[in-house]
């Protein structure tokens, strides 16, 4: 009997496959033998245990992050629907052309919204998920660079002496 994560990591693979307007003999067909349907299947019904490597190269196959294809027991995709707030003056004093391109988003933001305080920017869940495509990396992965440059604000009050 599959366990609950089996069966959690099965149907967000069929999730994913499904989302392609893949049956599982177009996952065989298109992968040209690669993908047998009756594995995929038994993947997706958690009768089957998946390993690392296979699981990458499906991600791969599918051209998702394997992030993606792991369940949303993890927390990933739940935490990356919460807003985060930048520290501006860290990430406009960063000299790393790493984030620049969250530089260049953050005073388009600023524009916008005519939000020119100067000190903290709140990131809305969807301008997160642009980032993230244009780092081609999953908003948790964004958040976690993010973290690691020093440009998040744990405590946004702390700013405003609240």
């Amino acid at each position: 009997m599959p366990s609950e994560y089996a069966k959690s990591l099965g149907a967000r693979l069929r999730s994913i496959r499904q989302q392609q307007g893949l049956s599982l003999q177009g996952v065989e067909e298109k992968s040209n033998g690669r993908w047998k349907a009756v594995v995929v299947g038994s993947y997706e019904r958690g009768d089957r245990a998946v390993t690392v490597s296979r699981l990458a190269e499906l991600a791969d196959f599918y051209r998702v992050p394997v992030a993606e294809l792991l369940p949303d027991s993890s927390g990933i995709r739940q935490e990356a629907t919460n807003k985060i707030v930048l520290d501006l003056e860290k990430l406009y004093d960063q000299a790393s052309e790493d984030l620049a391109y969250v530089g260049r988003y953050a005073r388009a933001i600023q524009q916008q919204r005519g939000d020119y305080n100067g000190r903290v920017l709140s990131i809305r869940a969807d301008d997160l998920r642009a980032l993230a495509i244009v780092y081609d990396i999953s908003p948790s992965g964004l958040i976690e660079r993010l973290s690691e440059q020093g440009v998040l604000v744990a405590d946004p009050r702390a700013f405003f002496g609240s």
